[in-house]
């Protein structure tokens, strides 16, 4: 299957672009385009690697195809550093939604940690505030383009820092104007959930939804953590769950695998799992498999029956969209346009909606995906 320029596929005569998606990892200040970042740190006067957007792009894609997840986090130190402002809060926000919409994305969360923009001078809320009215500015103009799109935030705690109960707290504060979930992210390893019990426990009393990055840089005890003390409803990744898989004995098609305890659970309580294929290529989450997309475990874990979804996780770093996601993964091991459904079908049963609305994203998928 040829993959265009643009990360584009047809399959089944269909293009990939064009079908209805569910985005549920996706991280704001790696989402930005390389235009904006070289426009919004001169108005700050920082510093850029490349003067031109092709040329800055390509230097974030080198710099996180390094295979460690703490180098790959040090490219957010740009981005992050021209999301200082109220304006570069909001112009962020709004490109992020833009862009989704021209991923063929229909409904999305985005998740980004407000304690990481305050050097401007703003506050938690004004930060919160700005996101919010950029991603109202993204659907506005999607909607005038003639593409329906809604986009909730994950207020996000960095898992390094002690400011959780706060960050959920600030979460809570917006439920209702944006904020529809929680999570934690940053250096995984080292910084399990049970670091954070009170913030989770708080928002388990407010009956608000998480999710936590888990099983990226640290395996099955972080994963273990993420359910237990974090109580979370979805894992951020979480594709080192294979680790608690024994492969026995594969003939053909065929795979006869034994389930540690941990994986199923994850399984059988159809915990869904929010897979970035490059990003954890890129990452080395999957080094432990290989280094080519047809080394990860999605299929495995797919044909096993896990709550398997795919996601971009950062646009910029990985140079990559949601089209071009479900792309790789349908040339690589020759899915049908039921396989990319059933990965939209599992996001939006996972998404963090009423039951109503989930209903209503489940119909637009089928609708779009019949044809």
């Amino acid at each position: 299957m040829a993959i265009d320029q643009h990360g584009d596929a047809k399959l089944q005569g269909v293009s990939i672009r064009s079908l209805p998606k569910v985005s549920l990892h996706d991280h704001l200040d790696g989402a930005l385009r390389p235009q904006t970042i070289i426009e919004l740190a001169e108005e700050a006067g920082i510093e850029v690697p490349a003067a031109a957007a092709d040329d800055l792009a390509d230097w974030f894609e080198d710099q996180a195809d390094s295979g460690s997840l703490v180098e790959y986090l040090k490219t957010f130190d740009l981005t992050i550093a021209v999301m200082q402002t109220r304006d570069g809060l909001r112009r962020v926000a709004r490109e992020f939604v833009e862009d989704l919409a021209a991923d063929g994305v229909i409904y999305g969360e985005v998740r980004w940690a407000p304690e990481q923009h305050l050097a401007g001078g703003l506050s938690l809320d004004e930060v919160v505030d700005a996101v919010q009215e950029g991603i109202e500015e993204g659907e506005d103009a999607a909607e005038a383009g003639g593409h329906d799109i809604r986009v909730g935030q994950l207020i996000t705690a960095m898992r390094h820092a002690d400011r959780s109960l706060e960050i959920a707290k600030l979460a809570i504060a917006h439920r209702g104007r944006g904020a529809v979930g929680f999570d934690i992210a940053g250096a995984e390893d080292g910084f399990p959930a049970s670091k954070h019990r009170e913030a989770f426990e708080y928002l388990a009393s407010e009956f608000f939804p998480v999710t936590v990055h888990a099983g990226e840089a640290a395996g099955l005890d972080s994963i273990r953590s993420a359910l237990i003390d974090g109580r979370a409803l979805r894992l951020g990744h979480g594709v080192r769950i294979a680790e608690d898989l024994d492969v026995i004995e594969e003939k053909g098609d065929e795979v006869q695998v034994r389930f540690g305890s941990l994986a199923r659970w994850v399984r059988d309580r159809e915990i869904p799992l929010e897979l970035s294929p490059s990003s954890n290529l890129q990452t080395g989450a999957v080094a432990a498999w290989g280094t080519k997309l047809e080394d990860h475990p999605f299929d495995l874990l797919y044909q096993l029956g896990f709550a398997v979804t795919v996601n971009v996780d950062n646009r910029t770093m990985s140079r990559t969209s949601l089209t071009r996601e479900l792309s790789l993964l349908a040339d690589t091991f020759e899915y049908t346009l039921d396989d990319l459904e059933a990965f939209q079908l599992n996001a939006a049963a996972a998404a963090f909606l009423t039951v109503e609305e989930r209903e209503e994203l489940i119909e637009l998928i089928a609708e779009g995906f019949a044809g």
